[in-house]
Formats: C-alpha cells, sequence, structure tokens
C-alpha cells in the first residue's frame, strides 16, 4: 500500500510525517504538491500539520481552494482514506468532509506540549491496533484548536460514533483541565459517518519514535495499514 503525503506552502510537518511513514514503519510513501491534479495511486491521503499558506483569512480557509483538495474530495467520497492532522484537520472542516469548525484555544495562547487522548472508538479504520479507553501521549502545536459544532451536530456525532479520541488526564479521566483548547466534548479527533475520513489536532507523527519521547502515534499508522490491507485480502479473496 501507498501513503501520499500533500505538501502546501507553509507546511512544516509534510517531512516529519513522510519519514515516519517511509523510514520508521516502512512503507511505500510520496510526496503530493498541492497544484497536482494527481492523487498518483495512493491508498492514504495524510493532509499535515504547519500553517497553510500562512493560515491567512483563517486556518484552513484557503488550502481548501488547492487544486489537489478537489481530487481529495473525490477520493474521499468514494470511500479513500483520508487523515487530516493539525491544520490537516482545519482543511477537512473548511472542505466540509468533516463537520464543525475551529475557534481560538480558550486562552488564546498558541498551545505546544504534550496533551493525553483517549481512545474513545477502537473499532474504526484509524484506532483499530488500539483497545478501548486507551491512553495516548501525542504532542498539539496549534493556536485554532477549539473544535465547535452545533448542538445537533454533535449529537449526531455521537450517537454515530463519530468522536475517536477524546482530552484526559493521565489515568484517562476527561476533565476540564485535561482539555486544554477548549473544545466541545473534549473532543480531539473525529471522523466522518462513514469512517474512511479522520481529523485530529494531535501530531502522530511526533510521537512515533522512542528518541521523540512516546511512540504512541504509531497506532494510528498502523491501524490503518491493518485495515487497508485486510480490505485488499477480501476483495482478493471475493475475486477468486
Amino acid at each position: 500500500m501507498k501513503f501520499g503525503v500533500v505538501m502546501f506552502p507553509g507546511s512544516n510537518c509534510d517531512h516529519d510525517t513522510f519519514h515516519v511513514l517511509r523510514d520508521v514503519i516502512g512503507r511505500d510513501t510520496i510526496f503530493l504538491w498541492h497544484k497536482d491534479h494527481d492523487l498518483q495511486g495512493v491508498d492514504v491521503v495524510i493532509l499535515p500539520g504547519g500553517f497553510s499558506y500562512g493560515d491567512y483569512l483563517r486556518s484552513g480557509a484557503i488550502a481548501r481552494f488547492s487544486p489537489l483538495m478537489q481530487e481529495v474530495k473525490t477520493f474521499a467520497r468514494r470511500g479513500g482514506h483520508v487523515l487530516g492532522i493539525c491544520n490537516g484537520f482545519q482543511i477537512l472542516l473548511e472542505l466540509g468532509l468533516l463537520p464543525g469548525a475551529m475557534l481560538r484555544n480558550k486562552d488564546l495562547k498558541f498551545l505546544c506540549q504534550f496533551v493525553h487522548v483517549r481512545i474513545e472508538n477502537p473499532q474504526t479504520d484509524f484506532t483499530r491496533a488500539g483497545k478501548k479507553g486507551q491512553v495516548l501521549r501525542i504532542p498539539v502545536a496549534h493556536f485554532d484548536g477549539n473544535y465547535y459544532a452545533p448542538d445537533k451536530v454533535l449529537e449526531d456525532i455521537r450517537r454515530n460514533g463519530q468522536i475517536v479520541f477524546r482530552y484526559c488526564d493521565a489515568d484517562g479521566q476527561v476533565t476540564d483541565g485535561a482539555n486544554v483548547n477548549g473544545s466541545m466534548d473534549s473532543i480531539a479527533g473525529l471522523m466522518n459517518a462513514k469512517g474512511n475520513v479522520m481529523g485530529l489536532m494531535p501530531h502522530p507523527e511526533r510521537a512515533s519514535e522512542a528518541l521523540l519521547g512516546s511512540e504512541d502515534g504509531q497506532i494510528i499508522f498502523r491501524s490503518l495499514i491493518e485495515a487497508i490491507e485486510l480490505k485488499s485480502r477480501e476483495r482478493t479473496l471475493r475475486r477468486a
């Protein structure tokens, strides 16, 4: 299988993500330029963290108009897997591939620190290598990470099991203090109703090597590999 990491002007985590996928996890990985129109046969598209287009106007608002994003929308609507990390999450919201919006952090400060997140739904293509309630230690680095959704939307994503991660303390307790940016319902990551698109504010690529203080982020990437390879085997068996 093959990963594609999108590069925007202002991305600063594209090479980090590429390194983890290719050199740490050992999977075929390519860069995708934001002005292109070809996803080059990738199985997973990753929108990395950073400050696409300098975050002018609003985080992710300009990146949504990049030519490649139209291909990503089509890819996602056909069932292709898309992962948005930090700024990538913001872009997915702007594209309408995920519900809700991002506001400024509750204390109006840029946050750059390790946080704890709890796996809320382990039965997804992004978490199947983890366990329900498992606590991951992963860093954040954002100013607009305060997730917001209208009450009806929030009710729907709860009911559909779309909340994938919540901010918590080291013991797995969801508290106001652990919700560093003020996100509604302590949401740190969520997916679409089909389960093939996910966005999260923490940076799993910065928590995939022991040297960096945590390998917990690998769970997300390995879950995707496991899910896609399983589906590939199932398709092969059906054709046999």
